[in-house]
């Protein structure tokens, strides 16, 4: 492809492995268990225990609301972003003249920033489909939740299978909103390709730097692990 050099490239094999060993690191290996993701889904577990044993479900059925709601807004942006990405295609022209005359950006072909915006809306078509689908998931566990047992219910057994299925189900939910959420993140990262393939793999760097912070060395996991002294 016209304009398309080795570096470009390189900067794409860097961008997509750090993609890739990000999301082993954190949902494959056994030092993702350390993440706040993993932390976040040992109190979903917890949270179904609680509901399992309370007569009053109206708080939980607020939460799960609350839930939903948050990304029924993630999916209709990602929906606009991926419109803005493509309405782009018919401002080439124009938007060449603006990267070109951005400081350390490199000239690029007609034929480039197509390819570019095209990349940037599969990025956000994934993250559409991943919050789509985790919003599916988030109504799923609002109806095993209204399945639970009521609190005392004699059987154990049947108490503690419906606590794992709402568990699990909760569980696959926030880890396919992650995912999106995750999308969106890189494509920040993929944005520094419109300056050139050095700014695409500064940015991808500094974004992974961020999102490895923010699971393994943030307050937020502090927040997380406290336990009083």
């Amino acid at each position: 492809m016209s304009g398309f050099t080795v570096m470009d490239g390189v900067a794409l094999a860097i961008f997509g492995a750090a993609w890739l060993i990000y999301y082993l690191y954190v949902e494959r290996s056994t030092k993702g268990h350390e993440s706040l993701n993993a932390l976040m889904h040992d109190v979903r577990v917890t949270w179904m225990r609680r509901v399992a044993a309370r007569d009053n479900r109206v708080f939980d059925g607020q939460l799960m609301t609350g839930l939903q709601n948050g990304t029924a807004f993630f999916a209709s942006s990602a929906f606009l972003a991926i419109g803005g990405a493509l309405s782009a295609l018919g401002f080439a022209d124009a938007a060449l003249d603006v990267f070109g005359a951005l400081p350390f950006s490199t000239p690029a072909t007609r034929e480039m920033f197509e390819l570019k915006v095209l990349g940037l809306a599969v990025i956000f078509a994934y993250s559409f489909f991943k919050f789509v689908w985790s919003y599916r998931l988030f109504n799923y566990v609002a109806i095993l939740m209204g399945a639970m047992p009521p609190a005392g219910h004699p059987d154990a057994a049947e108490v503690e299978e419906s606590v794992q299925r709402s568990a699990l189900m909760n569980i696959s939910a926030a880890r396919h909103f992650n995912r999106g959420l995750r999308a969106y993140f890189f494509a920040l990262a993929y944005l520094g390709w419109f300056g050139g393939p050095a700014a695409l793999m500064l940015t991808t760097i500094l974004v992974a730097i961020v999102l490895w912070r923010r699971q393994f060395s943030s307050d937020s996991v502090l927040a997380a692990t406290w336990t009083q002294a």
